[in-house]
C-alpha cells in the first residue's frame, strides 16, 4: 500500500504522449475517474480527520450515483466504507491514507463478486448455449468468446440456431471466418432445436474443444427466452448456459439476471456494451447484487474486446492502481502469435527505442486492444492522459508511416539528428506538412519520456515474466 499511496500522489501527473490509435470512450471511464479524483483528494490532503473522510464518501457517493447504479446499494456501500474509515485502526506501517484507500478497494470489490468465477472447460467436447434479449449483443459476444477461446489454444465450432432474425446466420460467419473459426447453420430451417441438434452432432464428428450454441433473442418478456432455453437444452444438454446482458439497460439488468438464475442456478452472465453508456455502473452492480455470475465483460467493438471479469482487478484498474496481471496476459498472447521479440519488448519498455522501433510495437500494441485501456492498467496511468492524447486513429498512423519511408536509414535509427532542413525535406517527400513531421518526432520524444518514467519495480516485474534480465539494473 505504501507504493500506492506514492502512485497516486505522484504518478497521475506525467505528460503522456498523443499516442496512434483509435479508441473508444469507455463506458466506467467516467466512473474511474471520479474514483480516482476521490482518492487523490485523500492522498493529498494534509491531514485525515472526520470532515476528510466525509469529503471523500461523498464524492465516491456522487461518482457511483452518476454510474447509474441504485441508490439503495450506493448509500449502503458509501456507508460501510465510512464506517470503516473513522472506526479502524491502520495496521502497524500503514497510514491512515493508504488504510482508507484499502478500505475503498475492498468494499467496491465486494461489491462487485469479491471472486472471479472462470469459465471452465472440463471435457471435450464442452457445450455453451448463449441465451439474450433481442439486441443485447449476443451474436457478437459468441464470437467474440469464441476468439477468446481460440487465442487459449481451444479448437472452437460455433452453431447458429437462430431461426428468427434474418442474416443472424451470415453475421456470426463474417465475424469470425477471418479467424478460421467454423459455423454450422441453415438460413433456410425454421426449427431451431432441430439446427441446434444437428450443429452439436456435427462438431462433436469433427473433434472440436468447445461448441458455443448461439441462440435466438426475443423482444420483450424473459418467458419466450427461457422456454426457448428450455427445449435447446434438454436436445443438446449443454455443460454450461450463458446469459448476455446488454450494459446500456443499467439497472433493469437485475430484473433479466433474476429471471435467468431462478430458471438456470448453473451458468454464466456476459454484461456487453460497455464501451459507450453511461450506464454500466448500474447493469454491473445490479447483477452483481443478485449472485449470478459475471464470467466476461464487453468493452468495445473490436472481436478481441471481451475480457475475464475479475472484481479485484477492474476495481484496481478503476481506482487507478493498474492490472500489471492483465497487462502482462496480453503482452503474452502477443508473443504466442510472435508479434512481439523479447528484444524489441525491453528495448521498448527501456525507453531506448528509434522511430522505426516505435513503429513497429505500436502496430503490434495496437493488436492488445484500444492502448487507452492498456495504458489504464499501468499504475497511475491511465486517468492522467488527455482525450486528445489517444484518439489519434489509423489514418494518422497510415501518414506516419508515409513521412517515416521519406526519412533516411540514419534518421529513423537516429531521429535527434532530424533539424528544420531535414523536416522540410522529409515533408516535401512525404507530400505532408512541416507540421505532420514535428507531430510525428514530438510524439517519438513523449513517449521515450514516456516510458522511461515508469515505475521501474513494475518493469523488472514484467522483466522477470519475459525473461528479459534486469533491465539494465532496475
Amino acid at each position: 500500500m505504501h507504493t500506492l499511496i506514492q502512485w497516486i500522489d505522484t504518478q497521475p501527473f506525467i505528460n503522456s504522449p498523443a499516442l496512434i490509435v483509435t479508441v473508444g470512450e469507455m463506458a466506467l471511464e467516467k466512473l474511474g475517474k471520479a474514483l480516482n479524483d476521490a482518492l487523490r483528494k485523500l492522498a493529498r490532503a494534509r491531514t485525515v480527520d472526520e470532515a476528510t473522510i466525509k469529503e471523500v464518501v461523498r464524492d465516491i457517493q456522487r461518482a457511483l450515483l452518476q454510474a447509474d447504479v441504485n441508490v439503495r446499494l450506493v448509500l449502503q456501500l458509501t456507508k460501510t466504507i465510512e464506517r470503516r474509515a473513522l472506526e479502524e485502526k491502520p495496521p502497524a506501517g500503514v497510514s491512515l491514507k493508504e488504510h482508507i484507500i484499502k478500505i475503498v478497494y475492498e468494499e467496491l470489490t465486494k461489491f462487485l463478486g469479491t471472486e472471479a468465477k472462470p469459465l471452465e472447460i472440463k471435457k471435450k467436447p464442452t457445450i455453451l448455449l448463449t441465451v439474450g434479449i433481442q439486441g443485447s449483443g449476443k451474436t457478437t459476444s459468441v464470437a467474440k468468446l469464441a476468439r477468446h477461446l481460440q487465442k487459449r489454444g481451444y479448437r472452437v465450432g460455433l452453431v447458429c440456431s437462430d431461426t428468427w432474425r434474418p442474416g443472424a446466420y451470415h453475421q456470426l460467419k463474417q465475424l469470425v471466418e477471418p479467424y478460421g473459426i467454423e459455423v454450422f447453420g441453415d438460413p433456410e430451417e425454421k426449427d431451431a432445436v432441430k439446427l441446434a441438434r444437428e450443429g452439436v452432432e456435427y462438431f462433436k464428428s469433427k473433434g472440436v474443444d468447445v461448441i458455443i450454441v448461439d441462440s435466438a433473442g426475443r423482444h420483450k418478456e424473459e418467458k419466450g427466452l427461457i422456454e426457448e432455453m428450455k427445449q435447446i437444452s434438454a436436445a443438446i444438454k449443454p455443460d454450461e448456459v450463458i446469459l448476455v446482458i446488454d450494459g446500456t439497460i443499467g439497472q433493469q439488468a437485475q430484473n433479466q439476471a433474476l429471471a435467468f438464475k431462478e430458471a438456470a442456478p448453473i451458468g454464466s452472465i456476459i454484461v456487453t456494451k460497455l464501451d459507450g453508456s453511461a450506464k454500466g455502473g448500474g447493469a454491473l452492480s445490479a447483477v452483481a447484487a443478485t449472485g449470478a455470475p459475471i464470467k466476461f465483460i464487453g468493452v468495445g467493438e473490436r472481436i478481441d474486446d471481451l475480457e475475464p471479469f475479475d472484481p479485484k482487478r477492474f476495481v484496481s484498474r478503476l481506482l487507478g492502481m493498474g492490472d500489471i496481471e492483465g497487462l502482462l496476459q496480453k503482452l503474452e498472447e502477443l508473443q504466442k502469435q510472435q508479434e512481439l521479440k523479447e528484444e524489441d519488448l525491453e528495448k521498448f519498455l527501456k525507453g531506448r527505442f528509434n522511430l522505426k522501433d516505435m513503429y513497429a510495437q505500436l502496430e503490434a500494441m495496437s493488436k492488445m486492444g484500444p492502448l487507452k485501456q492498456i495504458l489504464q492498467m499501468i499504475p497511475g496511468m491511465g486517468y492522467s492522459l488527455p482525450e486528445d492524447a489517444v484518439k489519434v486513429g489509423e489514418e494518422k498512423l497510415k501518414r506516419y508511416r508515409i513521412i517515416m519511408d521519406s526519412m533516411t536509414e540514419e534518421e529513423l535509427e537516429h531521429p535527434e539528428i532530424i533539424n528544420y532542413s531535414r523536416i522540410k525535406r522529409i515533408a516535401r517527400g512525404s507530400g505532408t506538412s512541416t507540421a505532420e513531421v514535428r507531430e510525428l518526432l514530438n510524439q517519438y520524444n513523449q513517449m521515450k519520456k514516456m516510458f522511461k518514467s515508469m515505475d521501474k519495480r513494475k518493469l523488472s516485474k514484467m522483466a522477470k515474466k519475459f525473461n528479459l534480465g534486469t533491465f539494465g539494473g532496475f
